[in-house]
């Protein structure tokens, strides 16, 4: 089964960060930037500036690897936290977690499910990410789950995945991830529609063809009494 490459490092330049509080905050991204947190290994955390067009370009992959550049050196980190605008969706804080080469950390990687199943069935996706044990440099950008040819009853667990080299499933090996059924047949959908539409009070009325050739007939009718 193909895999894609892991995700690729981004650099990053920043500033150290001396302006703290609410007020601070609103003037760093009010000059397109954004306030954000470096911490782990035991270290004090590094309060920085990043450029925000850059953050949210390499945060489009919730894993992404990037190397924050500083006067005092760099540092390699993934994203831990981020917080975002509820309306127009801009990055207002960001949490970076520090990281070493070769080192393992937790993430939950988004599946892509590849090929057809058999005919008459139905994909139901019952976890749409699995959590994996990675190489901090080794991060998938996905895992790709073949489907192909699968029939009805048949169910793919996470201990089915096939992971990058040197990943493992941090949960449980047995979670349910994708599952097979059958296809609903049209009378079902229609039956399991209508019993919806009841249960919320939906009424239906009458065709408007019914209607109209009702009217019809009393017109006819109407017609007739009047040519007698």
């Amino acid at each position: 089964m193909p895999r894609r490459a892991p995700v690729a490092e981004i650099k990053i330049a920043a500033q150290t960060r001396t302006e703290f509080g609410k007020g601070a905050a609103r003037r760093i991204r009010r000059a397109d930037q954004v306030p954000a947190v470096l911490y782990g290994h035991g270290s004090d955390p590094v309060h920085v500036t990043l450029p925000g067009h850059d953050l949210m370009l390499a945060l489009k992959n919730s894993n992404a690897l990037l190397s924050i550049d500083l006067d005092s050196g760099s540092h390699l980190v993934i994203p831990k936290q981020v917080q975002r605008d509820p309306l127009k969706g801009f990055i207002e804080h960001a949490d970076l977690l520090i990281v070493k080469k070769g080192e393992k950390v937790t993430v939950d990687i988004p599946l892509t499910l590849v090929g057809q199943a058999g005919p008459d069935t139905l994909v139901v996706t019952e976890n749409s990410t699995v959590s994996i044990e990675a190489e901090a440099t080794h991060i998938p950008n996905e895992i790709e789950v073949s489907i192909e040819g699968l029939a009805a009853g048949e169910q793919i667990l996470a201990k089915d995945l096939v992971l990058p080299k040197g990943s493992t499933i941090a949960g449980d090996e047995d979670q349910l991830m994708i599952n097979i059924v059958n296809a609903p047949s049209t009378a079902e959908v229609e039956a399991e529609l209508a019993e919806a539409e009841a249960e919320v009070g939906i009424e239906h009325d009458a065709p408007e063809s019914e209607a109209g050739d009702s009217s019809d007939a009393a017109g006819d009718e109407d017609g007739s009494a009047e040519s007698e």
